[in-house]
């Protein structure tokens, strides 16, 4: 498909950025420039966002961000050009994903393990964490600052993305994004048109050398099942959170189009010889996806949540030419 319309976006992000930072000295972490949010002021250095539903007092000026956890609130980062002050990793690294918006940030922790030291020593305004993190470690993060988790659920990608924008006064490169994205779906779906009615779509996730799946809400499954149209295969419609499949499970869902998100950091040495591992098994020797070419591993970087702005929009993009090849 045509790819023309990120450049575009790229450039039109920019000039808002531009604007937005005009009159400003440097150019730190976080944030740049004047902000305007929808939230309420409180004339006493805070003010009062919504998101989810629920009210958070936050500081009025927020420009010193750690990321814990949250890789969509990252990938949002990533998509509005912020950069946060600290940031956790994965496998001691930064992902290479995440270098535009990470050269003067500070490792703070794995994935699931903030370190709260590095945390406090950094005297962030705000905490973006995960839902995923239990509530001993959300009661510690909040000792150090105001805390808001960040949903895991793709389908609050677009509260995601505008909370961080105004938390960092980008609503308008926000709003921007999201419009490229539905331009770009409607595009798609006019390509895709009937052509996968009677095809069987799966998309799976490797950890830790096993195969994975996910409930139609989660990883790129929204946008594959509930943007796309494409009816979602009985398994994963079953399944309620990550689930083990095995290879005998995998050949009954015998998909036509198999996606396989498989990161070395989450996995053995071995992980680049997994599609060849899969097509030997005689088990799924007659596995259309397999058998016929049509399946595809790592279409967007294997560390990307799927769900969140970025990788759904490059995802949209990629995975749609590979459907109607």
């Amino acid at each position: 498909m045509e790819k023309g319309w990120l450049g575009a976006l790229a450039l039109a992000s920019i000039a808002v950025l531009t604007a937005c930072g005009s009159g400003a000295e440097g150019s730190g972490p976080a944030n740049e420039g004047t902000r305007e949010n929808s939230g309420e002021q409180q004339g006493n250095g805070e003010q009062t966002l919504s998101y989810l539903g629920q009210d958070y007092m936050l500081p009025e000026n927020v420009e010193r961000i750690v990321v814990t956890g949250a890789m969509e609130a990252m990938e949002d980062a990533l998509v509005l050009d912020v950069e946060p002050i600290g940031a956790m990793t994965i496998g001691g690294a930064f992902p290479d994903m995440f270098a535009p918006i990470t050269g003067q940030t500070e490792p703070i922790g794995e994935k699931t393990e903030p370190d709260v030291e590095k945390i406090l020593a950094l005297d962030p305004d705000v905490i973006l964490a995960s839902t995923k993190f239990p509530p001993e470690v959300i009661e510690e993060l909040e000792k150090i600052a105001p805390t808001v988790q960040i949903s895991h659920i793709a389908t609050d990608w677009e509260d995601n993305l505008r909370f961080l924008a105004e938390l960092t006064g980008k609503q308008e490169v926000a709003e921007e994004s999201i419009a490229a994205y539905y331009e770009e779906l409607e595009e798609a779906k006019g390509v895709i048109g009937d052509s996968l009615k009677d095809q069987t779509v799966l998309a799976v996730r490797v950890r830790n050398n096993d195969l994975y799946i996910y409930p139609e809400t989660v990883f790129v499954n929204p946008i594959l099942y509930e943007d796309l149209g494409i009816e979602a295969p009985e398994v994963t419609q079953a399944a309620e959170a990550q689930q083990l499949i095995s290879t005998e499970q995998l050949a009954e869902i015998n998909p036509d189009y198999l996606f396989i998100q498989d990161a070395a950091q989450e996995n053995s040495e071995n992980e680049g010889e997994l599609l060849e591992q899969l097509q030997d098994d005689p088990i799924l020797q007659n596995v259309p996806a397999l058998a016929e070419g049509r399946t595809f591993v790592n279409v967007v970087d294997p560390l990307s949540e799927g769900g969140p702005s970025w990788s759904r929009i490059e995802f949209l993009n990629e995975a749609v030419d590979l459907l109607v090849d």
